[in-house]
């Protein structure tokens, strides 16, 4: 690792042939009394003791081919009967240069822990056992039993393992309630830090609601526990022995323990295993939007007090609010009763929704708050149908420069009639309408946003336009109803959509 590189999720960093590097948020438990609270708990022996049988070490192999070319190491060309063949044999024995086509075998190590004795089910992090072969779980007590994989979600890095039981006791710990954790609440972990099993670490809860930026449902727990390589997949326990957390990241410099772990809440995680132990994959809730932050401008322009929740810039065509329920430029400020503060609270709380539930959702449309009911689709089938529309949406050819068409110049822009010449010239689907941008100044307001020619302004300020002349008019309204900016619903060649504000001073 080199200096100031962020561990964001260590499924990205440790990959076949290297430990796996494992989150292990260590915490000192709450459930002590405040007679040493200023030191921290005077022990948590006690604890620990009855915790060290659940938890276990994860050890996977993988056989991969080895590498070719520059960086291969052949196996050397020695004379018959050379007295160095069997020490070379040996040495290049699965390293890339033997017969197996450079095959060799790779192992990682992590953590994890029992939460169903009787079923033997495991918990423990997908990249510890990405694209393993084999499965190995090892118990406190020096047991080890072969492993199946049960299901897996990368969206949460969550894995769910079993292993037959049958002729060894197990011990089993249970998901706590995650939401409940203060920052500054005491927690401790156990893990497989560089393979050293049964490793106990404590620590507080550092931060809440966190986002690394390795998926789109991050809401981590921070904290300061030592985390090191091995620890991924291990339980972060609260003070009563309930796992809160699931230890899956760090940002360190140098690999080690810096004091800046995160784990996967259990709110997030427990809903995940449940699907996977009963399903072998997740379904999760879909809305079937396309969804971009509130900004102080966009909220001004919206005519909204605060910048809140999520902006819907798309309608996934066929999904669960294609019916006109929602509607690009709404903002969604409440989903079954849980606040949207930011946008990204949106796809986390759809997601934890059941598929098929009819839910209601607080949206804010042309600043009047409305509530409207939605009944969810499945994520998963979302994701195929939106995929499948972006494929349908194939470029024109591009033809010769188009005639002159009507124009108009507003903030820095360029803009014309979508007409079947300007259509053609800038590769624009069908299915889209409005007036195209032809031209961007250079350090313009509207370069300054990324606008580029080729994008069609189909709202501004929440009212269609279809002409030059719709845009210089809506425009010249806002500048006189005192508005500082432009709030533009601008599409993409193949139809998706974005808001953006532009500066009119």
């Amino acid at each position: 690792m080199t200096s100031n590189t962020i561990l964001r999720a260590a499924r990205r960093t440790f990959i076949a042939g290297a430990a796996a590097l494992l989150v292990s948020a260590v915490a000192v438990p709450s459930f002590v009394t405040p007679t040493f609270a200023a030191d921290g708990p005077a022990s948590v022996a006690d604890l620990a003791q009855g915790l060290l049988g659940a938890v276990v070490n994860i050890s996977t192999s993988q056989t991969v081919k080895g590498t070719e070319g520059p960086g291969a190491v052949p196996m050397p060309q020695l004379p018959e009967g050379s007295p160095f063949q069997d020490f070379f044999d040996d040495f290049f024995k699965n390293r890339g240069g033997d017969k197996d086509n450079g095959a060799q075998k790779v192992q990682s190590l992590g953590s994890g822990f029992v939460i169903d004795a009787e079923q033997g089910i495991v918990v423990t992090n997908n990249h510890v056992i990405a694209d393993a072969d084999d499965i190995e779980v090892n118990f406190s007590d020096g047991v080890t039993l072969k492993a199946t994989l049960v299901g897996t979600d990368t969206k949460t890095d969550v894995a769910v393992l079993k292993v037959d039981p049958k002729g060894h006791k197990l011990t089993a710990v249970k998901f706590g309630d995650s939401t409940k954790m203060r920052v500054g609440d005491w927690v401790m972990a156990i893990g497989n830090p560089f393979g050293l099993g049964g490793t106990v670490t404590v620590g507080i809860v550092s931060a809440r609601n966190r986002d690394i930026n390795s998926g789109p449902y991050d809401d981590f727990i921070q904290t300061d526990a030592a985390i090191n390589r091995g620890n991924s997949g291990g339980p972060l326990f609260n003070s009563a022995g309930e796992v809160i957390g699931i230890n899956t990241a760090i940002i360190s410099p140098s690999g080690g323990s810096i004091g800046i772990g995160f784990s996967i809440p259990s709110q997030l995680a427990s809903g995940v295993v449940d699907q996977l132990r009963q399903f072998g994959e997740t379904r999760r809730g879909w809305l079937g939007v396309r969804i971009q932050p509130v900004t102080d401008d966009i909220a001004e322009s919206l005519g909204m007090a605060t910048a809140k929740g999520a902006l819907v810039a798309g309608v996934i065509k066929g999904g669960p609010v294609d019916n006109g329920t929602i509607q690009a430029g709404d903002v969604v400020i409440k989903f079954d009763g849980k606040d949207i503060h930011e946008m990204r609270d949106l796809p986390r709380v759809v997601a934890e929704s059941p598929v098929g539930k009819a839910v209601d959702v607080l949206i804010v449309r042309k600043g009047v708050e409305q509530t409207v009911k939605v009944t969810l689709g499945r994520l998963e089938d979302g994701e195929k149908l939106a995929s499948s529309q972006e494929g349908s949406n194939t470029d024109q050819d591009k033809g010769d420069k188009a005639p002159a068409v009507s124009t108009a110049s507003v903030l820095g822009m360029t803009v014309g009639e979508l007409n079947d010449e300007t259509r053609k010239k800038f590769s624009i689907a069908a299915d889209v309408s409005g007036v195209v941008i032809t031209d961007v100044a250079k350090d313009s307001a509207a370069a300054e946003r990324g606008i580029q020619p080729g994008e069609v302004i189909t709202e501004i300020a929440q009212e269609s336009v279809a002409t030059p002349k719709d845009v210089m008019d809506r425009i010249g309204a806002l500048k006189e109803q005192g508005r500082k900016n432009a709030l533009l619903m601008l599409a993409s060649k193949t139809g998706e959509l974005r808001f953006v504000t532009i500066r009119m001073d």
